[in-house]
């Protein structure tokens, strides 16, 4: 049976990896995946990524680089992503994933014109999303950890809208069969995000926002979570 490719693209804070593990590890965790059943290759590191052909499906992680920022790595994982569409491999971009998937194929990633999202926001569920192999029988709305600057400005030609939200108007979308991508962490707990909040609270406060007012909105995430066993199913039953 085919193994399920984990795209490292970034990892958390190397004293909190150390810790907790890395955004592979929460990946892999939240997809119910044995050690034997996924695989991980580090795009960011320069790893060549293997042919799409060779693998169940493909999950490409969050990041603290931006897709903007032009590093070698980024074209070539662009390049991959366009591959992998065509051969039909079912994928997932989380956050930095999700934004690198709408540039490579058409759309257009950059800054957030309002700036900063981060904590835990409601995602909303397009009328579309009802017929989706991984988010039909959700709630129409659920909450979803966010941390991020950048966000897929536009989407591909041709992608259909799955998820939107109060800040973002992308939460998700999806291109083809089974290319999904989702600016909300489903890898992410509730510690998680209150760790990068934590860490991002000048920040914050250098964009006139209230670290202490948006740790109140962080929860439990149930349903965010469980897209990544559903995606996981649906690769594995193909």
């Amino acid at each position: 049976m085919k193994k399920i490719l984990i795209v490292k693209t970034g990892g958390t804070y190397a004293d909190y990896a150390a810790e907790r593990g890395d955004f592979v590890d929460w990946t892999a965790q939240g997809m119910r995946l044995a050690c034997d059943r996924w695989v991980s290759v580090d795009a960011q590191a320069g790893e060549p990524l293997p042919a799409p052909e060779e693998f169940a499906g493909g999950v490409i992680t969050g990041s603290h680089d931006m897709v903007t920022d032009g590093f070698g790595w980024i074209d070539d994982a662009k390049a991959w992503i366009r591959r992998a569409v065509d051969a039909r491999l079912p994928l997932l971009g989380i956050c930095f994933g999700h934004q690198l998937m709408a540039d490579a194929l058409g759309g257009r990633a950059g800054y957030h014109p309002d700036g900063l999202e981060i904590g835990t926001t409601d995602v909303t569920l397009t009328e579309a999303a009802g017929d989706d192999p991984i988010f039909r029988d959700l709630p129409r709305t659920f909450p979803g950890h966010v941390t991020h600057s950048q966000t897929a400005l536009e989407l591909p030609s041709g992608a259909t809208l799955l998820a939107t939200g109060a800040h973002d108007p992308h939460q998700s979308f999806r291109v083809s069969e089974a290319a999904w991508g989702v600016q909300f962490h489903p890898e992410f707990d509730a510690p998680a995000i209150l760790e990068y909040i934590a860490r991002r609270e000048l920040e914050l406060a250098e964009q006139g926002l209230d670290a202490a007012r948006i740790r109140t909105t962080v929860r439990d995430t149930p349903e965010s979570a469980s897209l990544l066993e559903r995606f996981a199913a649906y690769c594995l039953s193909r």
